[in-house]
């Protein structure tokens, strides 16, 4: 059994309170959920995030039946400013509290880059970049361990953090229970290893497989250069049957949300990765 979800900022432009229904109505069980970008006229600075909100939240999702499968705060842990690299840890301290209070397992980050604009370089590949990275992000999985979160990295072709070695090298060097992956297969893939791609995948399910905690599902277009477009699930050149044959086997109802859909497709999407499931 897989449980599909939906990143709650791809859904109808209204309040929370009638957006979670349509969502449940849609067919998800869970949601991915980006406060900054769900949620956009409620602070989500560190004070606002308050055991109150939180409990507020935690209710309306039960009310409408829905999981809270991840807690995103994508920022970039590798900021070269000691300033803006505190605030940015304390965002993260404050959204694990927040996550145990509002009773998600898991909080969702990307692996940032070495400059202050979150912008792919060269440098992203460097060993400097990536112990960088790993000195920052070893007080914030202490901290989720402190509150039994899960954090979760999620490996992208353009970060610092782009292939499946490197996501091991981080999860071995940290050496934590509460560090593990949050896996999205296209954002492993590039115009320069698309044509690979089952061999990326495998990699990556044998390298990163016991530590997988979570999957997003998009779908990619090459454009006329042959650069990668994303789309939603299903809507693409992607196949899936080998990572379902995965999750099918090893991962029993793992978290799975829909990226890069939109109000009108997003059910049909749904459909498409529980066939996919299915018949995996």
């Amino acid at each position: 059994m897989i449980q599909l979800g939906l990143r709650l900022h791809d859904g109808e432009k209204l309040p929370i309170e009638q957006l979670l229904p349509l969502v449940r109505d849609k067919g998800f069980s869970c949601i991915h959920l980006a406060l900054s970008k769900s949620l956009k006229e409620i602070p989500c600075t560190p004070s606002a995030l308050t055991p109150g909100y939180a409990g507020w939240l935690r209710r309306l999702c039960a009310q409408n039946g829905l999981d809270i499968a991840v807690l995103g705060n994508y920022l970039n842990l590798a900021h070269p400013d000691s300033s803006a690299l505190a605030a940015i840890q304390e965002k993260y301290y404050a959204h694990i509290r927040f996550a145990a209070a509002l009773g998600c397992g898991m909080v969702g980050t990307e692996t940032g880059a070495p400059n202050p604009d979150y912008r792919t370089c060269p440098e992203c590949r460097s060993d400097e970049a990536l112990s960088v990275f790993i000195k920052n992000l070893k007080p914030v999985v202490r901290c989720a361990e402190n509150y039994g979160i899960t954090l979760v990295i999620e490996p992208v072709i353009r970060h610092i953090v782009w292939n499946p070695r490197r996501c091991r090298t981080v999860l071995d060097e940290i050496g934590s229970h509460n560090l593990q992956v949050l896996f999205d297969p296209v954002n492993l893939l590039d115009k320069r290893n698309v044509a690979r791609k089952d061999e990326v995948f495998a990699e990556a399910i044998e390298l990163l497989g016991k530590d997988i905690a979570m999957v997003h599902l998009k779908d990619y277009r090459r454009d006329e250069t042959g650069a990668l477009r994303e789309t939603a699930a299903g809507l693409g050149e992607m196949d899936y049957s080998r990572i379902m044959a995965f999750l099918k086997a090893e991962k029993p109802f793992i978290y799975a949300t829909l990226e890069n859909t939109t109000p009108e497709n997003a059910a049909s999407c749904r459909e498409a990765m529980q066939r996919a499931y299915d018949n995996a």
